[in-house]
């Protein structure tokens, strides 16, 4: 047989299939796919995108990512560096159903983008490289999909690269991920032989057209060297798939060899209960596999009818709500991304769980207990926008204007509110100084800073208490290198930027004493005073102590203020380094006074010469701050892992097992961890991960105090 069939623009396709659904929505419930295509970094996720667009007729020229011509890849940094930093949303339709497609970031330093995403997805094509196989941030994505029980399936891509192994890589998921993978297609060929793919579920080969960019499928028979194998992995999947799914045990007791349509339909039911993955394969680049891909989402991937009913909490009664998948339902929704748009200003990414969502209708905001009106509704397509008006439930679209709203915001009704759980977060792990070029840049730095914390949650801008720097806080240095770039291209903002100093402590290591005689003439009169202190360490933790000796009568109580804000002034800027004092007590124990001359003014100058004079003999030390990490890393890791942080001056406190990764805990100077985020990724070849938090604040090693203190 020898089928041609072009499927490059399939129809649009209207109906309702439910008294869940509003009769002006254009296209049943049963036939919306929310989907996001996650993988590596270089797997081919942007190119699959940029495939699926073509063939289903969104785009009339295929965009590459090579040339910076990929739609879904459109801001200036993508295009210029290769890779996707931030989701992109589109909707296409196929084969009468609309598959509303986010393409997620693939580097770790974007994994925000990826866990956002999928926390509104109701399923995922996870691709794979035939020659990488599973990769690291595979295994993180696969992870964070695992986290929200996405359904997926997974599509081995660059089939047509020398090296390309589909069997090896269907092994990796099911060894690497513990993936209940199983292939539902086979290459014919591979690298400059792939030719099309083996479908198993129906028992035909697929090809396609060289001549018009792969939009032409044919259907054929399945090659003879291929068909004894065919056979045998058909064999192997019917049998996978009994296992899982009691109809089609029973459809295989009364005859082995059970048709396409009922091995289809187990299939979807093991998929949606994340059971199975079925793996296809293919070649993006190549033109080749797409559409069959486009099949699976539609026959495989869950509608919003076949995912749970969203929960969440009633803010009135704390009591646990649920919404189902209707357009009747109260309304509920999920703001899942924020993004400032230059031509529409602020852009609220929105998932509509229960109900519908209207241009010009109020919407309740339970975090602020306020209430908002929607001003513009767009269907996104990358940068690219469609005003509508109306999001039906089951739909992903953008909210304009709207000032109260940030990711992880809930949208409902007033007179009937919910709370959705919120999106969690990771906190940043590298930060940075950075300053505007001029005066006059200032507040425009502000703004711009201000804009991408509230676009981006893991990334945090701050004023250092110590410094008075701006502080800028992300996921990586790559991470901090876009907003760097961004603050200048979006924002035509002139920024410095470097490393933030550590800030270091002093305190003292020994009981000491110090005295001081203030005698001056200021403004034509006289001013005395003489003050005598002694100091000592006080507990770790526990702060400064000013206190006064009862036994001593000699200064008058009406210069105790003075005196009080002379030391606190003196703690302020420590004798070592000008850095702060802290956890030492400072007693006053003696001193004098003159009958006209003594002054409020004269003891606090006192007191702090005093200070000084004191601390300078009680073994000043410098402290640094030392930071708690939590490591994540594979086993085969570990040792490079232990080296590193010994190399680091750090102090191992535990190592523990769970699940397939070893988790050190570990003290490690702040000074030491700048950048750290890299130097973890090429050690582990991105495989780990930390945490990081304030610990506590230890002396630091005499050898490297003369440095610090530039002495």
């Amino acid at each position: 047989m020898n089928n041609t069939v072009n499927q490059k623009n399939s129809k649009a396709g209207k109906g309702s299939d439910s008294s869940r659904e509003a009769e002006g929505r254009p296209y049943a419930l049963s036939s919306v796919r929310n989907i996001g295509i996650v993988a590596h970094i270089d797997a081919g996720k942007t190119t699959t995108s940029e495939r699926i667009l073509y063939y289903s007729g969104k785009v009339h020229k295929i965009g590459e990512v090579h040339d910076g011509t990929a739609t879904m890849d459109w801001m200036i940094q993508e295009q210029e560096r290769g890779i996707t930093i931030t989701s992109a949303a589109t909707t296409c339709f196929w084969n009468d159903h609309q598959i509303n497609i986010i393409d997620t970031p693939g580097h770790v330093d974007f994994t925000v983008e990826v866990e956002r995403s999928l926390r509104v997805l109701d399923g995922a094509v996870g691709v794979f490289c035939a020659v990488g196989g599973v990769q690291p941030q595979s295994e993180t994505v696969w992870r964070q999909a695992t986290k929200y029980k996405v359904p997926r399936v997974a599509f081995v891509n660059k089939m047509d690269r020398m090296g390309a192994d589909f069997y090896k890589v269907v092994d990796e998921l099911q060894q690497k991920l513990k993936a209940p993978a199983v292939a539902i297609q086979l290459p014919i060929g591979a690298a400059d032989t792939f030719s099309g793919v083996v479908d198993l579920v129906k028992m035909r080969a697929i090809t396609f057209s060289e001549d018009n960019m792969g939009a032409q499928v044919e259907y054929i028979d399945i090659p003879a060297d291929l068909a004894s194998d065919a056979e045998a992995y058909r064999a192997d999947l019917i049998e996978k798939v009994a296992e899982l799914d009691e109809e089609l045990l029973e459809a295989y007791m009364e005859d082995a060899d059970v048709s396409g349509e009922a091995l289809l339909a187990a299939i979807r039911r093991a998929t949606i209960a994340n059971e199975l993955v079925p793996v296809l394969v293919g070649s993006s680049l190549k033109n080749k596999g797409v559409q069959p891909l486009l099949d699976a989402v539609v026959d495989l991937l869950p509608s919003p009818l076949d995912v749970p009913a969203v929960s969440g909490i009633s803010p009135k009664t704390e009591e646990t709500l649920e919404r189902e998948t209707s357009d009747f339902d109260p309304l509920t929704g999920l703001v899942f991304k924020m993004a400032t748009d230059k031509f529409v200003g602020k852009l609220a990414f929105v998932r509509v769980y229960a109900g519908q969502l209207k241009k010009g209708m109020n919407i309740y905001n339970p975090r602020t207990k306020k209430r908002e009106r929607i001003g513009r509704l767009l269907r996104l397509h990358a940068n690219a926008r469609e005003d509508i008006d109306v999001l039906y439930a089951g739909e992903i679209g953008g909210m304009v204007g709207q000032k109260l709203f940030t990711t992880g915001d809930t949208v409902c009704a007033e007179n009937d509110p919910i709370i959705l759980e919120n999106i969690e977060f990771p906190e940043p792990v590298i930060s940075m100084a950075i300053e505007p070029k001029t005066t006059g840049d200032k507040d425009a730095l502000v703004d711009a800073l201000k804009d991408m914390a509230d676009e981006d949650p893991t990334f945090h801008t701050a004023i250092h208490e110590e410094t008075g720097q701006t502080i800028i806080a992300g996921m990586g240095e790559l991470h901090l290198e876009i907003i760097k770039d961004r603050i200048l291209r979006e924002y035509k903002v002139q920024a410095n930027a470097g490393k933030p100093m550590v800030a270091y402590r002093e305190s003292v290591s020994a009981k000491g004493q110090g005295s001081f005689t203030f005698e001056r003439e200021i403004g034509g009169d006289t001013h005395f005073a003489a003050l005598t202190l002694a100091v000592q360490p006080n507990t770790a933790g526990a702060g400064n102590v000013i206190a006064f000796d009862v036994s001593n009568k000699i200064i008058p109580d009406a210069f105790r203020k003075g005196i009080e804000e002379g030391i606190a002034d003196a703690l302020m800027t420590g004798v070592l380094g000008n850095f702060a004092i802290i956890d030492t007590k400072v007693t006053v124990i003696g001193g004098q006074t003159h009958d006209t001359d003594s002054s409020e003014v004269a003891f606090r100058s006192a007191a702090v010469m005093a200070l000084r004079d004191a601390v300078s003999n009680a073994s000043p030390v410098l402290l640094e701050p030392i930071m708690l990490l939590e490591i994540e890393a594979p086993e085969e890791h570990l040792g490079d892992v232990m080296g590193d942080l010994n190399s680091r001056r750090g102090k191992i406190r535990e190592i523990k097992a769970t699940n397939d990764l070893q988790v050190v805990q570990a003290d490690v100077p702040l000074a030491e961890v700048f950048g750290y985020a890299t130097s973890l990724r090429s050690l582990t070849k991105g495989r780990a991960s930390y945490s990081m938090e304030p610990q506590a604040f230890d002396p630091v090693p005499p050898n490297m105090t003369d440095a610090i203190l530039n002495r």
